[in-house]
């Protein structure tokens, strides 16, 4: 017994140092060298103190304020700790019910508005996390966050344009705005 014994114990404490302490600080190392920006969190600054990260999204709730994509994660939206989705399928009741209170939210916010809300307005993502929208989501609320600002709405939707990241490497994804950057110039120009 002690045979055996004694080379799975060396086994076992060499191959838990090396792929427990070894190879995640060789791979933190080169991710920080590599990546910096990311490594350290995409932490988005706001008079030189951070205000969130390019890879989270945050709640906005205030009509000058552009809003993301609804959250599924509990007991507080945008909570990086819960990261989940909804799981509820096309055909569950529920998912229904809660885009159309989405949607009815969105009218309130703006009833002038007659333009198609876009999906990803009142559908959550896979996460619950996405800090994107799509331009045609943050086009259509252009109007109400120029009027809550007092801004011409041709200042806001070239804001949207200079926002408006391309797919990644120009084929993966879609063009897509990061609400919490996007947010953040509009409430420069105060």
């Amino acid at each position: 017994m002690k045979i055996l014994l004694r080379p799975a114990i060396t086994l076992f404490a060499l191959l838990s140092f090396v792929t427990g302490i070894v190879y995640p600080l060789v791979i933190t190392a080169i991710a920080t060298v590599l990546f910096p920006a990311p490594a350290a969190g995409s932490l988005v600054t706001k008079d030189g103190k951070p205000a969130g990260s390019a890879l989270i999204g945050q709640s906005f709730t205030d009509p000058k304020y552009f809003w993301g994509r609804p959250s599924a994660t509990a007991p507080y939206p945008y909570n990086a700790s819960a990261s989940s989705g909804s799981n509820q399928g096309p055909l569950n009741p529920a998912l229904a019910s809660a885009a159309k209170k989405r949607l009815d939210a969105l009218k309130r916010a703006d009833p002038g508005n007659a333009a198609p809300v876009p999906a990803d307005l009142v559908t959550a993502s896979a996460s619950g996390l996405d800090p994107h929208i799509s331009p045609p989501a943050a086009t259509y609320q252009a109007a109400r966050v120029a009027r809550a600002r007092g801004l011409p709405l041709d200042k806001v939707t070239t804001l949207i344009g200079q926002h408006t990241q391309d797919r990644q490497w120009g084929i993966f994804g879609e063009p897509r705005v990061n609400v919490l950057e996007l947010n953040l110039a509009l409430d420069s120009l105060h």
